[in-house]
């Protein structure tokens, strides 16, 4: 792991080179998204991010893209914050269709989605969930593969948790027609 100076810049950080480890920036600093062998992807979580690519890219077509593991300029605590959601979607409307940069997201998205590692608890998924809501992200999604719900955040009202065939419509992502089992099947979970 490639040690760094305490405190960061945005541009920094930016600059820093391609490495295997996934950092986000928090505080200042360059925090491992991954912190131990607990927190390193496991199957269940690599399947649930191939799942929700493949459903969500689908509907997305003409409307946006779903990006796996894009970092995003924002800010948290008046600070300059780049988190690496595991998956991410932004509208042709934020982000035109011909964009095409290799950069992190320079646009709030519209939806981001964090799915729990083992090693990691709900409170501190809810924790950042909270601050992309801070953000200006519209909708945060926690996923549990253990206990198989989807947790969805809102900016003006109580989460709300889904399982089974619940439907995860939404006005926000206009269309879109999933249940939490259509993505437990899709990525073959039992």
């Amino acid at each position: 792991m490639t040690q760094f100076k305490t405190q960061l810049t945005l541009e920094e950080f930016l600059a820093l080179p391609e490495e295997d480890i996934t950092y986000e920036l928090i505080d200042g600093e360059a925090i491992p998204k991954f912190k131990n062998d607990e927190m390193s992807p496991k199957f269940f979580h690599s399947s649930i991010t191939g799942a929700l690519f493949i459903l969500l890219s689908a509907w997305a077509q003409g409307k946006g893209r779903v990006v796996i593991e894009w970092a995003i300029k924002l800010t948290r605590n008046q600070q300059d914050w780049v988190p690496v959601a595991d998956l991410t979607y932004v509208s042709s409307h934020r982000l035109s269709a011909d964009w095409l940069q290799d950069e992190v997201c320079p646009v709030v998205p519209e939806l981001v989605i964090e799915i729990i590692f083992p090693g990691q608890t709900f409170g501190e998924m809810t924790e950042k969930a909270i601050d992309y809501l801070k953000a200006k992200v519209q909708r945060v999604w926690i996923i549990d593969t253990r206990a198989k719900t989807i947790t969805i955040f809102y900016p003006d009202i109580l989460p709300q948790t889904k399982r089974g065939t619940d439907s995860l419509e939404d006005s926000l992502l206009e269309g879109l027609q999933i249940t939490p089992q259509q993505i437990f099947q899709q990525a073959r979970i039992p």
